[in-house]
């Protein structure tokens, strides 16, 4: 009976839980594989539904939370690489670079800016900015990737950046990056 009920309520949710994965994923294969994996999901912890409430919002948070689950799963999982296709150089090169594994991303991105004021001045901004800033503008993400990734909602998000930028604007004003005001 459970099982004929959750497919009876599931399934005038599929095309909607498909456009949505494909929102996150961008990829109709990995979209797939998320609804997939939300379904199944769901139909193990239907249980724990209440009756009288929201249905479609209680899968569609669990597809968002299995896709959080998955990148960052992605991102924990180093890169696979076929043994054959390394050289002798490439493995000198990780080598050098094992001392900055423990190191976040963020961190690694700020080391590897150009100039040391540049570095100075980003690492000199409020946590929420710099991170927000390096999502952004370092990693290329949009703001709503950002705030999904942040788990924040988009505005805080294109606050944040700008905030963050008129600080580094502010900051860099005396230095090689500062804008060249145009003569009229």
């Amino acid at each position: 009976m459970t099982a004929e009920r959750f497919a009876q309520d599931a399934q005038p949710l599929f095309d909607a839980l498909l456009r949505r994965a494909r929102g996150l994923t961008k990829t109709n294969a990995d979209a797939e594989d998320l609804v997939q994996d939300t379904l199944l999901h769901a139909y193990m912890g239907y249980h724990t539904f209440r009756e009288g409430t929201d249905f479609k919002a209680w899968l569609f948070r669990i597809l968002y939370n299995r896709w959080v689950s998955t990148f960052r799963a992605k991102q924990r999982r180093p890169a696979e690489v076929p043994v054959d296709d390394v050289t002798e150089g490439e493995l000198a090169g990780s080598a050098a670079r094992l001392s900055t594994a423990a190191r976040s991303a963020e961190a690694e991105a700020l080391t590897r800016l150009p100039d040391g004021e540049l570095r100075s001045a980003m690492a000199a901004l409020p946590e929420d900015f710099r991170t927000a800033l390096f999502y952004a503008e370092v990693q290329g993400h949009t703001y709503a990737e950002t705030a999904t990734i942040l788990n924040i909602p988009r505005g805080t998000v294109m606050s944040r950046v700008s905030r963050g930028r008129q600080r580094l604007r502010i900051a860099l004003a005396d230095t090689a990056f500062a804008p060249t005001a145009q003569i009229a």
